[in-house]
C-alpha cells in the first residue's frame, strides 16, 4: 500500500479525543453532556438563550485544561513531521488535542473552542478565558463576541482547501468518525472518486463503513499508531 502513496488526507472525529476523556458529540442518549444538540449548537439556540450556549462552550473550554493529548494524537502529529509529501489532517473535533501534540497541517472545519469570533467584522481571535454574552471584539470593539464554533446551518470552515487536497488524495483515513454528519460523511465518496485507498479506524462501523476499502475496528490509541507505524516504514 505505501509505496504508492503521496498525498494523505486524515479526517478525525470525536472518537479519537473519547479515549482522552472528552466525551463524544452525540452520546448514546443524543445528547451532548446533558444538553440537546439543538440547544447549544445552532444560530437559533444563540439568539434565543445567549446565556446558556456561552456557558456551555464555556464549561467545554475550561474542560480542555483537564486532558492530555493520547497515543492517536501523538502518532498523528509524528506523521505530519515526518510525511515529506503533502498530508493534510481535517478534524471535526473543537478541542486542542491535535495542537498540543504537536500537528501543524490541521484544519478544524467546524470551529475551535479557544477561539471567539466576532459576528460584527468576522474577525476571530484565540480565547483561553470565559465568553460572556457581550464580549468586546479585539479588532472592531463591538460587543458581538461568539464562541468560534460551525454551528448546524453554517458552512464549515475551509472547505475548499478540504476537496482540494481529498481530490489529490492517494491515501484518505478516517478516525472516530459516526459517518452521519455532513459534509464530513461525504468525503470517502470524493477520495475514492478521486482513486485514493480508503481506510476507516473506528471503535465500531460507522454509517458510512460499506464505502471504505478497508474498515479496522479498536481503540484509536492502539490503530492509529500501528498505521503511522506502517506508513512511515
Amino acid at each position: 500500500m505505501t509505496h504508492d502513496i503521496r498525498n494523505i488526507v486524515i479526517l478525525t472525529g470525536a472518537g479519537i479525543s473519547a479515549e482522552s476523556g472528552l466525551a463524544t458529540f452525540r452520546g448514546p442518549d443524543g445528547l451532548w453532556e446533558g444538553h440537546r444538540v439543538e440547544d447549544v449548537c445552532t444560530p437559533e439556540a444563540l439568539a434565543r438563550d445567549p446565556v446558556l450556549v456561552h456557558r456551555f462552550y464555556d464549561e467545554r473550554r475550561a474542560k480542555l485544561a483537564d486532558v492530555q493529548p493520547n497515543a492517536a494524537h501523538e502518532a498523528l502529529a509524528a506523521l505530519d513531521a515526518s510525511w515529506g509529501d503533502d498530508l493534510l489532517i481535517v478534524t471535526q473535533n473543537v478541542d486542542d488535542l491535535h495542537e498540543r501534540a504537536g500537528a501543524r497541517r490541521l484544519i478544524h472545519m467546524h470551529g475551535e473552542l479557544r477561539s471567539a469570533l466576532c459576528v460584527a467584522c468576522g474577525k476571530a481571535v484565540s480565547w483561553g478565558d470565559p465568553l460572556p454574552p457581550g464580549s468586546s471584539c479585539t479588532g472592531c470593539a463591538a460587543p458581538r463576541l461568539r464562541p468560534d464554533i460551525v454551528f448546524f446551518g453554517e458552512m464549515p470552515y475551509r472547505m475548499d482547501r478540504i476537496y482540494a487536497a481529498l481530490e489529490q488524495a492517494d491515501l484518505f483515513v478516517s478516525i472516530g468518525t459516526s459517518g452521519a454528519v455532513y459534509p464530513a460523511a461525504g468525503f470517502v465518496q470524493t477520495a475514492r472518486h478521486a482513486g485514493a485507498h480508503t481506510i476507516e479506524l473506528n471503535l465500531d462501523p460507522s454509517a458510512g463503513s460499506a464505502l471504505f476499502d478497508e474498515s479496522r475496528l479498536g481503540p484509536a490509541t492502539l490503530l492509529v499508531p500501528d498505521l503511522v507505524r506502517t506508513l512511515l516504514s
